[in-house]
């Protein structure tokens, strides 16, 4: 049987056959050690391990080349991407998709994009300068069974502990915990807590999926999105027709009604539709949440106070009330 030839190597003698300054021989010779040379790597790495020879775990056989996908699209980059998205993102809004075309998310994004520009900037911080984080608010196409195998990672994963371990693969560098390590494997493959955030949000983690990713609790960046992506009659109205004509294009429209909201993760928590809904009604944003906070605290002291100061003022008043009767009291038996 005829020994088969890789394309690679098929496309590396085609150029040889097609340069005259080459000679037939020289051709083959080419053939005879690219023959000899894979079937040395075939006899090496189907040769057995010696007794007592461990392979070091960031060893790279000669056999293996490297991979030939785009970066960005390999799963072990995706996956990359997606815990570091998690771990730093406050707030994602998850939305199921259904066929959009791509005129019709540059529809959405452009009149997203829109109305989330005429959101004033807001301060994550009292008394910090005003930021605008509206150019941030990234709405993505992401792989759901990675997403899936990311939101594991980022909440049953932990380095720390994992570096701990005694049976934790280590290297000269360090113990092995990155996110796609065999701790991290180890981590993820154990039964799920069903009161775990991952718990929650596993039964939305189906069909294709899409993100907004919005890099700050902004209650008022969210009220802007939901206006656009999942509006709201009365809460988070649509925009008129006049105000953003580019909203009721049916381009636009037809790719409205194949996205769906689903849930969202703020601050590590789950929340179903209502619940990403209430945090985008706050009044005043993050500024309308702390002043409801103090006056919640200021009200809780002034209860206690006043409690505490009625009780005292009826004691008091219970004390004298005594008095003045005793002293009655002992004023009629002077006089009988």
């Amino acid at each position: 049987m005829t020994r088969r030839v890789t394309q690679t190597a098929a496309f590396c003698l085609r150029r040889l056959r097609y340069q005259p300054s080459i000679p037939q021989r020289s051709c083959a010779i080419a053939v005879q050690n690219f023959s000899t040379t894979s079937r040395n790597n075939a006899t090496t790495a189907a040769a057995p391990k010696p007794a007592g020879v461990q392979v070091p775990v960031d060893f790279a056989p000669t056999t293996k080349p490297p991979s030939a996908r785009p970066t960005e699209t390999r799963k072990s980059q995706m996956i990359r991407t997606y815990t570091s998205m998690l771990r730093t993102t406050p707030l994602i809004l998850f939305f199921q998709h259904s066929n959009i075309t791509a005129e019709e998310w540059a529809a959405i994004r452009r009149e997203l994009k829109k109305a989330l520009e005429a959101v004033p900037a807001t301060t994550s911080l009292p008394g910090s300068a005003p930021v605008d984080i509206s150019s941030h608010v990234k709405l993505e196409v992401v792989r759901t069974n990675m997403l899936n195998v990311a939101l594991k990672i980022v909440e049953f994963h932990d380095p720390e502990a994992a570096a701990a371990k005694s049976t934790t693969a280590r290297t000269s560098r360090g113990p092995i915990v990155h996110d796609l390590s065999q701790a991290a494997y180890e981590a993820i493959n154990k039964d799920v807590p069903e009161d775990s955030a991952y718990a929650q949000i596993q039964p939305l983690m189906v069909g294709p999926l899409a993100t907004l990713v919005i890099p700050a609790v902004s209650p008022a960046h969210l009220a802007a999105a939901l206006t656009i992506l999942a509006p709201v009659p009365g809460k988070f109205p649509a925009p008129k027709k006049k105000k953003s004509p580019g909203f009721h294009d049916s381009t636009c429209q037809n790719g409205l009604a194949k996205l769906l909201l689903v849930g969202g993760r703020i601050e590590g928590q789950i929340f179903d539709q209502s619940g990403v809904n209430w945090v985008g009604g706050i009044e005043g944003g993050l500024d309308g949440l702390r002043a409801q906070l103090v006056h919640v605290l200021q009200s809780a002291g002034l209860g206690l106070s006043t409690a505490l100061e009625g009780h005292s003022k009826s004691l008091w008043l219970t004390l004298e009330s005594r008095k003045t009767q005793l002293e009655e009291e002992s004023g009629e038996k002077k006089s009988e």
